[in-house]
């Protein structure tokens, strides 16, 4: 098995060598501008299908000559950063089209005096009206040093598309808190049981012992800016220019915290976690399976995925899914079982899910690459292995006078997160052992 790595640029997806027929991407600007999924599905699928003949032949030097053509190791990499680019584009084509326009909602309906006050003051400064509705509905938020709460409809907005951003967020479980921390208890040695016969005493049970798991909130922030002009028209829907403002920013630091955040000011983040060989797994520490080589997948990747599978129990594994990041995920798809398939699948259609060995991939740029000792692939049941917590409430505090002509606006929103099942998620670590 070729382990050779490509750490070459992007690719010039317009250059590519193909079978005399068009050549993949070339006039993927074109489908981007027009917005149509279906024919970025379709070139992406002829591309994967390209990547597979030309990944054949490579093997099939291998087998001849114990060593492939320089030319055809070189025609895979750039087909398979290819792939990586088309597979980029239609998840954003897909993201567009879920964002609603930026067009004014209308405000008809009852229980609205919320949105109007927060509008006016966005556009205007006008803290007035803002100030008597979260007096009324005796909000902390009301305090304007820390800024105001927006409404209902926006912190909501701003959390499905985080959702849809963020990766990990995506497939962990997310609960909402009120206060700063998240406390879960959890047993560490279950209640004594047995069987007993209809007439048998019933034996008194030992008294289950618990410890605690905390989850703290920290603070995240963004702070885009607006034009005079902007908050001057009537037309635009500030409250989704908001949204659409920070989502990046936001989605961009939690995914990162999620995989490698430290925990001291943001959360915790899945690889931080101490971990150990998983035949001597133990709770608080994520159990690992060793990849044979340092820094490698050894000869026999296809072995070490599915004991990195089936490390994991079979209530966690039904749910299971891999987690790495594009560049793992292009050496892996290189890779073929004992009867020659491919263990990568591409997605059956538009805005679903790639596939290992029949388990699903989420694509999380932040985890790590393939390198010695580190924990690029993880797998498991991530909804019951992984906690992320929101605070109620997103707060956006007005600010005129820093950087005139232009206003700020300071928005922030309290995230934590860490590990809350140490069975539930497994790692492969490059190592020999």
């Amino acid at each position: 098995m070729d382990m050779t790595h490509d750490t070459g640029a992007r690719p010039d997806v317009k250059g590519l060598e193909t079978k005399g027929r068009k050549e993949p991407g070339g006039d993927l600007e074109t489908k981007v501008a027009d917005g149509d999924i279906a024919a970025a599905f379709d070139e992406f699928m002829e591309t994967f299908q390209d990547f597979r003949e030309a990944n054949d032949r490579r093997l099939d030097e291998i087998e001849r000559r114990a060593a492939p053509d320089v030319i055809s190791v070189e025609k895979v990499d750039r087909i398979n950063r290819a792939i990586d680019e088309h597979k980029r584009v239609l998840d954003d084509l897909v993201l567009k089209r879920a964002r609603p326009p930026l067009g004014r909602a209308r405000n008809d309906g009852p229980g609205n005096e919320h949105k109007e006050a927060f509008s006016a003051y966005i556009r205007r400064g006008d803290e007035h009206e803002l100030r008597q509705v979260e007096a009324k509905a005796m909000s902390i938020g009301s305090d304007p040093n820390g800024g105001y709460l927006v409404p209902d409809e926006l912190d909501t907005e701003i959390g499905r598309r985080l959702t849809t951003l963020s990766p990990m967020r995506a497939i962990a479980t997310v609960r909402q808190v009120s206060g700063a921390v998240l406390k879960k208890p959890f047993a560490i040695s279950g209640m004594a049981t047995g069987w007993v016969g209809e007439t048998d005493a019933r034996p008194q049970t030992n008294t289950a012992q618990l410890a605690e798991l905390q989850f703290p909130t920290m603070e995240l922030y963004a702070m885009p800016a607006a034009t005079a002009s902007l908050l001057d028209d009537a037309a635009i829907d500030v409250e989704a220019w908001i949204a659409s403002e920070v989502e990046a920013a936001f989605a961009e630091q939690e995914a990162a915290a999620f995989i490698t955040g430290d925990g001291e000011s943001q959360p915790r983040g899945l690889v931080d976690y101490e971990t150990i060989a998983d035949g001597t797994w133990e709770w608080g520490k994520l159990g690992h399976v060793a990849s044979g080589a340092d820094g490698a997948f050894g000869t026999s990747p296809s072995d070490k995925l599915i004991d990195l599978i089936y490390a994991l129990k079979a209530g966690y594994r039904q749910n299971g899914r891999f987690l790495m990041n594009r560049s793992t995920q292009a050496e892996i798809r290189k890779f073929k079982d004992a009867d020659g398939a491919y263990l990568w699948m591409p997605p059956a259609a538009a805005g679903g899910e790639a596939s290992l060995m029949g388990f699903p991939v989420t694509e999380a740029e932040a985890m790590p690459d393939i390198d010695s000792d580190a924990l690029a692939i993880a797998f498991g049941d991530f909804r019951r292995g992984y906690l992320v917590v929101d605070r109620v409430g997103v707060r956006v505090l007005r600010d005129p006078y820093s950087v005139k002509p232009y206003v700020l606006f300071y928005t922030t929103k309290r995230v934590g997160g860490g590990v809350q099942n140490f069975e539930a998620i497994k790692l492969l670590k490059f190592a020999e052992a």
